[in-house]
């Protein structure tokens, strides 16, 4: 399994990510943790009327096993990077899931 470190913080509440994504892609995956520690995520959704947010926090929440209600976009809604905020949840749990679904 991958040893690769991406940015992420714990919070009060939770973890924060880092998180760089291509839409209108072949599949919603993982792909790489980029060289300033963001992790790249293809998306099949388009960028049009928030429907990549949903389906980051759709895929997300998959990746991670927890409701789609503990995950939120908190900066970057419409733009390329974003931060996402995972709630209630170790980041060191965050961590082996992401590494453990990339490509």
């Amino acid at each position: 399994m991958p040893t690769k470190k991406f940015k992420m913080s714990n919070g009060k509440r939770g973890a924060a990510l880092a998180i760089r994504v291509t839409p209108r892609a072949s599949k919603n995956e993982i792909v790489e943790v980029l060289s300033d520690q963001t992790i790249k995520v293809r998306l099949t959704a388009p960028p049009v009327e928030g429907k990549a947010n949903e389906a980051l926090v759709e895929f997300l929440a998959e990746v991670l096993g927890v409701p789609k209600s503990k995950i939120e976009i908190v900066a970057g809604m419409n733009g390329r990077d974003k931060l996402v905020s995972i709630v209630d949840v170790d980041s060191e749990e965050v961590h082996k899931k992401i590494l453990a679904n990339l490509v």
